[in-house]
C-alpha cells in the first residue's frame, strides 16, 4: 500500500510514504527515490498526461510520404538553382549560351573591382536599414496604440493589415502615383509647401519614395506579430505599474517593450530579409532602379544584368553574393544582438 503527499507545486520535492499491510508502520522515502524506482518499471498512462505524440509505426513509408511535396518543392525550387547559379557563377558565356568558358572567380573580381556594384550595395544596405527602423517603429506605434484602444479594436485591425493584402506590384504603383510629381496628390502638397520634390530627376527623392513604399507593404508583418506579444504581457505587471503611478507610455517602455525583445529581434531579422529579396516588384514599378542608379538594390541589379544585358555569369555571381550578404548580416544579428535578447518573463 502506497500513500502519496504533495504539494501541487513543488510535487517534485514531495516525501512518498510507503507501509506494509498487517501493522509495521509507514516510512517516508524521497519522491526522487520513488520515482526512480516507478521509473524501472512499465510506465503509467497517466504519467503522459498533456502529452500527444505522432506514432507513424516502424515503416518510414508514411512520414516520407508526408514530408513528400515540401521536399519535391525544395529541390526544385531552391537547391536545383542554387546549384546552377553556383555552376554558373564560375562561367562566361555569350547571350545565346553557344560559347562557354570556365572562368574560375573572375566574374567576382569584376564584381567587386566594378564602381557601379559597390555602390549598389551601399545603396542596398542603406536601404534596407531605413526600411527595417522605419517599419519596425511604425508597427510599434500602431501595436500601442491598437492595445489603448477599447471600441472598434477589431476594426482598427483590420484596416492595417490591409495592406499586407495588395501585391508588392500594386502598391508601388500606388505609391508611384500619390508622389507623381506632374499628378500625384501627395506630390502636389509637397510643392505647396515649397519642397521640389521630384523623384524622376532628384536621387534622393527616389530613395525616400520606394523606401516608404517597401515600408507600407510590410508594416502589417510587423504588426501581427507585435499585437500577439502585447497580448502575452502579464496583465499583472501592467495593473502593479499603473498602481504606483506610471503612466501608459511609461509602462509600455519599461514593461512591455523589453518582454518584447524575442519579437524585437526575429522581426529585425525578417525584416533584413525582406529589404534584401522581396522589394524587387517595388523597385521595378516605382523607379526601375533609377535614377541614375540610385534605387538599384542588388536583387534588382541580378535582374537587369541577367534578364536584361544577357550577361549571365555576372548575374548568377551577383546572385551568390547577395546569398553569402544575407548570410552573413544574419549571422552577425544573431551574434551580437540575440544576447542582449531577454527570453525570460
Amino acid at each position: 500500500m502506497t500513500l502519496r503527499l504533495s504539494i501541487p507545486w513543488r510535487e517534485a520535492r514531495a516525501p512518498v510514504l510507503h507501509g506494509r499491510r498487517g501493522g509495521g508502520g509507514f516510512k517516508a522515502v524521497p519522491a526522487a527515490v520513488a520515482g526512480s524506482s516507478r521509473r524501472s518499471g512499465r510506465r503509467r498512462p497517466r504519467e503522459e498526461a498533456g502529452l500527444k505524440r505522432a506514432n507513424f509505426g516502424d515503416s518510414p513509408g508514411l512520414p516520407t510520404l508526408l514530408l513528400l511535396p515540401q521536399l519535391l518543392i525544395l529541390l526544385f525550387f531552391f537547391f536545383i538553382p542554387s546549384l546552377r547559379a553556383l555552376m554558373q557563377s564560375v562561367l562566361l558565356s555569350d547571350p545565346f549560351g553557344t560559347n562557354v568558358q570556365f572562368v574560375w572567380f573572375d566574374n567576382f573580381k569584376t564584381l567587386l573591382a566594378s564602381g557601379d556594384y559597390r555602390q549598389s550595395i551601399a545603396v542596398t544596405f542603406w536601404f534596407t536599414v531605413a526600411q527595417n527602423v522605419l517599419t519596425l517603429g511604425s508597427a510599434l506605434v500602431l501595436a500601442f496604440a491598437t492595445d489603448r484602444i477599447v471600441r472598434g479594436r477589431s476594426a482598427y485591425r483590420t484596416i492595417i493589415l490591409l495592406p499586407y493584402a495588395i501585391a508588392p506590384a500594386i502598391a508601388g504603383i500606388l505609391w508611384a502615383f500619390l508622389f507623381n510629381p506632374a499628378v500625384g496628390p501627395l506630390a502636389q502638397v509637397l510643392h505647396g509647401l515649397g519642397i521640389a520634390w521630384d523623384p524622376n530627376l532628384n536621387p534622393t527623392d527616389a530613395l525616400i519614395l520606394v523606401t516608404l513604399a517597401a515600408s507600407w507593404k510590410h508594416i502589417c508583418y510587423d504588426y501581427i506579430f507585435l499585437v500577439v506579444g502585447l497580448l502575452a504581457v502579464p496583465v499583472s505587471l501592467m495593473e502593479a505599474a499603473a498602481v504606483d503611478g506610471a503612466g501608459p507610455i511609461r509602462r509600455f517602455v519599461s514593461i512591455a517593450l523589453p518582454m518584447l525583445g524575442p519579437t524585437i529581434f526575429f522581426l529585425t531579422v525578417m525584416n533584413f530579409i525582406y529589404g534584401f529579396f522581396e522589394t524587387f516588384a517595388i523597385i521595378d514599378a516605382v523607379t526601375k532602379g533609377g535614377p541614375a542608379g540610385a534605387t538599384n538594390i542588388l536583387v534588382y541589379k541580378v535582374f537587369v544584368d541577367g534578364f536584361v544585358n544577357l550577361d549571365l555569369g555576372s548575374s548568377a555571381a551577383q546572385s551568390v553574393l547577395l546569398m553569402s550578404f544575407a548570410l552573413i548580416c544574419t549571422l552577425l544579428q544573431f551574434r551580437y544582438f540575440d544576447r542582449k535578447v531577454n527570453y525570460g518573463v
